[in-house]
């Protein structure tokens, strides 16, 4: 806690002073004690030790306690010592002789001791914090004032204020040392004895003119000083002259350092108290010089960038009036350029001419002063000035006048620019120049208006006020506008000519533009009939392909989009033996029945779904926002039961039926395309299953769509690597059991070495269009093979695809007449279908191929229409019976075989066709044939198909 102070207090011990609670304590103690007695109490506290005592020999008694406390101590009666925590205490009582204590006063005085250490303790404890947050605060302030912008006094006057809370600061000072000049300033100085020496001497001086000052010669040795200040004086060296500066019984001084430079000082000293300064003031006190040096750098700093600054500013002052001038005279010309276009502009723009002067007068009143302005116009005859443009304040001349001899007339006569002020008007008008008119203006200002270098008038601006005058340079910018104006009078003049020759053009493109219009009207009407036309089916006026296309794709995207779950399907229709009726009644009634099912099939969907005709006899059905598909299926009931009712053409009772195939949307399709594809497949398995049904796309067709899928990348694999074999089966005849030909077979060779038969493949070549390509790889083969000597034939199959590409006989000749084969021994083999599709196409086809030498066969004869009109039309050779009815002949069968059979060797004979019979495998089918009077045959009684020699 530190050593007592010498104060001294009556009755008590010098230590007391600076412990009143304990003080107090004892002279309570001492009044309950016997006469004569005496008490004293001492500590020891982190090193420190104190004591305190009341009564007789009381001196003597606190020393005898504070020794009790650092070592063994002699028996006493009343003397206790022992420790508290981190405090160690003795407790002593003497009585005069004979005189004893109470033991109950005894142990009461001393727990009461320690009670009142530990109350003395945390007063203590209290003030050292309350010190701390002072100090704390203070120098927070003092932080904060010299980062401010007060100014250097104020920040000082703050600076001492805080300071004089810290410690004893009555007398203060501050100098600053500039070492470049070696000037020493006292910047802030309070003194109690040398004030007015002081500041009679606040000019600064040069330090080595000032050796007899403490705090010069502190700022010289570079480090603080602390002391009396005579012995700081004669330790360093100084006078202690009092003409120097009274001195001082405690002197603290510190440098303030920048950039470890002395820059000046604080000094803090008292006249009264010795020793009034330690350690912590010095420390606090450097402190303060280390941040106010720190703002004097900031202000010396700022100062010298101010005058940068200032210096700066002149120069871009200079620089900024030579800029302005430069700008203003470009400014004058830009303004003039403007002036000058936008009269040009004002030439052609069609407003009228007063409306025409009023804007030449605004626009020129942007560089001039033009308050009163006018402009005159010679009359086609010479003798008149009109004035077609008139503001003017003072001028009440009329508009239309005889010429006179006033200085408007003069311009105008003289043809020059004239620039006069009132003495200049009135000296011509003095000289007889020209006749007043008006009141004489201040500044006159008028240039000549002329059109093809013939003056046609004047232009003119005067003043009546004398604070109004006009320049050479505004003459100079009226000139310019002048040559602008004639020249736009001059297109003016020449825009009215045009104007008529304009309005009478005009009327005639009105005229034509009516009729355009007219026309582009039509167009339009065309446009939007051609644009429904490209939307929809002109036979039935449904929706087409590309509609349904377009409108499969925006649910698409919305399903895509929106996250949730669309309900959508397509029915996929066609109608069940439609070929029929067009082959029979014609193209006409089957029109009709198309428009027929049209109707039916609106009838029966709901007002949003979408009906589309997709081309022939195949329809679809676009429906949305369903629930249940149970919805979609019994729509499709609905319409297959609409079309059990009869439908009458051309006085004809038909019954029309369909097949429909049901594809709902998933995840998984691309486009629309895929969901009409498997719609289309579910709608044949519909009609696989019989007529007048509906089939809903199954896991299970989508198995077999994948299935075909790879089917077709394994057949486009095996056309690109020509994979195929032919192979040839013999036909002969019957009766003579000898070869007269051979039918080309395809085989497809497998990776793995297996031969796939065209059963496997043909169909879905037939549907994706690859069996074109696989075909024209066989006939090359049989090219080859017919280019070999022989007498036996070669027959192919032809897809009715073939029929219909339009250079099928030439590219085929081609291919064989390249190979040197024999045409008369090729035969080709086409079914009922490619005669079915376009009956012309195939008239034309089959004619090419008779004339080239090309013998047609059709091929399972018997399973289609098998019409007649085919056979007695088309230029056949003959015709091959399916083996269908071939295997049905045996000696056990019902005898209905050998009768179609028989029946059509006997037609073939009639139209004298060959008759060849396929799939003979018995000696009794071969018998039978024979007695039919069928001259050929094949199949695998005859043998199997394989190569042949070469």
């Amino acid at each position: 806690m530190g050593v007592v102070s010498s104060t001294t207090i009556v009755g008590e011990s010098n230590g007391c002073a600076e412990f009143p609670r304990i003080a107090r304590f004892l002279r309570e103690i001492g009044a309950i004690l016997p006469d004569g007695a005496a008490v004293a109490g001492a500590w020891v506290f982190a090193g420190a030790s104190a004591a305190c005592s009341s009564g007789a020999d009381r001196k003597n008694l606190e020393t005898f306690a504070l020794s009790a406390l650092e070592q063994a101590y002699p028996l006493e009666p009343y003397l206790k010592v022992w420790t508290s925590g981190r405090r160690k205490q003795a407790f002593v009582v003497r009585v005069p002789a004979g005189a004893t204590l109470e033991a109950s006063i005894w142990n009461f005085a001393v727990s009461q001791f320690e009670s009142v250490l530990d109350s003395e303790r945390a007063d203590r404890q209290v003030q050292a914090l309350d010190a701390s947050k002072q100090l704390q605060q203070a120098l927070f302030n003092i932080s904060e004032v010299v980062q401010s912008d007060a100014t250097m006094d104020e920040v000082l006057e703050i600076i001492h204020k805080d300071v004089a809370q810290l410690m004893y600061a009555r007398n203060f000072m501050v100098l600053t040392w500039d070492r470049e000049t070696d000037l020493v300033q006292l910047r802030y100085f309070i003194d109690e004895m040398d004030q007015a020496t002081k500041v009679a001497s606040r000019e600064p001086k040069p330090a080595s003119k000032m050796t007899e000052s403490l705090a010069v010669k502190m700022m010289v040795v570079g480090k603080p000083l602390l002391g009396p200040s005579d012995d700081l004086c004669i330790e360093y060296g100084i006078s202690t002259d009092p003409r120097y500066g009274s001195p001082s019984k405690a002197w603290l001084g510190v440098p303030m350092l920048s950039r470890g430079v002395v820059r000046g000082a604080i000094v803090v000293q008292s006249y009264e108290k010795e020793a009034e300064y330690s350690e912590e003031s010095l420390r606090i006190l450097e402190f303060v010089a280390q941040h106010l040096q720190m703002a004097l750098d900031q202000r010396r700093e700022f100062d010298a960038l101010e005058a940068r600054v200032i210096e700066r500013t002149r120069q871009l002052r200079q620089a900024n009036a030579v800029l302005q001038s430069e700008i203003s005279e470009r400014q004058r010309g830009e303004a003039l350029q403007r002036t000058l276009f936008r009269i040009s502009e004002l030439s052609t723009a069609p407003i009228s001419g007063e409306r025409f002067f009023a804007e030449v007068h605004e626009i020129i009143s942007k560089l001039v002063e033009c308050q009163n302005f006018f402009i005159a116009l010679l009359d086609d005859t010479g003798e008149y000035l009109e004035l077609v443009y008139r503001i003017d304040l003072q001028d009440t001349t009329p508009k239309r006048r005889h010429r006179l001899n006033s200085v408007t007339d003069y311009v105008v006569t003289h043809g020059r620019p004239t620039l006069l002020d009132r003495n200049g008007v009135q000296a011509m008008i003095d000289s007889g120049q020209v006749v007043p008119s008006g009141e004489v203006p201040y500044s006159w200002l008028g240039v000549p208006l002329r059109k093809d270098n013939m003056v046609i008038g004047a232009m003119v601006v005067q003043s009546y006020d004398p604070g109004v005058t006009y320049s050479e340079r505004d003459l100079e910018l009226f000139v310019f506008a002048a040559q602008q104006v004639g020249g736009a009078l001059a297109r003016r003049a020449a825009v009215g000519e045009l104007e008529d020759r304009v309005e009478r053009r005009t009327q005639e493109l009105a005229r034509s533009n009516r009729a355009l219009l007219a026309e582009i009207a039509e167009r339009i009407r065309v446009e939007d009939r051609l644009h429904h036309q490209a939307q929809h089916d002109v036979l039935t006026g449904l929706a087409n392909r590309r509609q349904l296309l377009d409108r499969l794709s925006r649910d698409m995207r919305n399903a895509r989009s929106d996250g949730t779950a669309p309900s959508f399907a397509v029915l996929y229709l066609d109608m069940d033996q439609f070929k029929l009726v067009n082959d029979s009644m014609g193209h006409a009634a089957g029109d009709e029945m198309l428009v027929d099912v049209a109707r039916r099939l609106q009838d029966h969907v709901r007002p949003d779904d979408l009906v589309a005709r997709l081309g022939g006899d195949e329809f679809a059905i676009l429906t949305e926002h369903f629930d249940d598909p149970l919805v979609i299926e019994s729509m499709a009931a609905r319409i297959l039961s609409a079309f059990e009712r009869p439908l009458r053409i051309h006085d004809r009772e038909l019954f029309p039926s369909a097949s429909i195939g049901i594809a709902y949307w998933r995840e998984g399709y691309v486009n629309g395309e895929e969901l009409l594809r498997d719609a289309d497949a579910a709608m044949y398995r519909a009609k696989a299953l019989g007529r007048g049904k509906f089939m809903v796309f199954d896991e299970e067709m989508r198995a077999e769509s994948m299935r075909l899928l790879d089917l077709e990348a394994d057949l486009r694999r095996a056309i690109n690597n020509e994979s195929f074999e032919v192979v040839y089966q013999p036909v002969v005849a019957i009766d003579r059991a000898t070869v007269v030909g051979h039918e080309a077979l395809v085989r497809w060779i497998a990776p793995d070495g297996r031969r796939i038969l065209p059963d496997r493949f043909i169909g879905m070549g037939e549907d994706s269009g690859l069996i074109q390509a696989v075909d024209w790889l066989v006939y090359k083969k049989v090219a080859a093979r017919l280019a070999n000597a022989g007498d036996t034939y070669v027959s192919i199959n032809v897809s009715p695809q073939h029929f219909q590409s339009g250079d099928f006989v030439e590219r085929l000749i081609a291919m064989m007449n390249d190979a040197g084969a024999d045409l008369n021994r090729l035969r080709i083999e086409i079914t009922e279908s490619a005669l079915m599709e376009d009956d012309g196409l195939a008239m034309e086809v089959l004619m090419k191929l008779r004339r080239s030498g090309i013998k047609t066969l059709l091929d399972d004869f018997g399973t289609g229409y098998s019409a007649l009109s085919y056979l007695r039309r088309f230029p056949l050779y003959g015709i091959k019976v399916d083996r269908s009815f071939v295997s049905g002949m045996s000696a056990d069968g019902d005898g209905s075989s050998e009768a179609l059979v028989n029946a059509i060797v006997a037609m073939s004979h009639a139209l004298d066709l060959e008759c060849v019979a396929e799939g003979v495998e018995t000696e009794y089918q071969a018998q039978r044939l024979v007695a039919a009077g069928c001259g050929y045959a094949q199949g695998f009684l005859y043998g199997r198909p394989g190569s042949l020699d070469p």
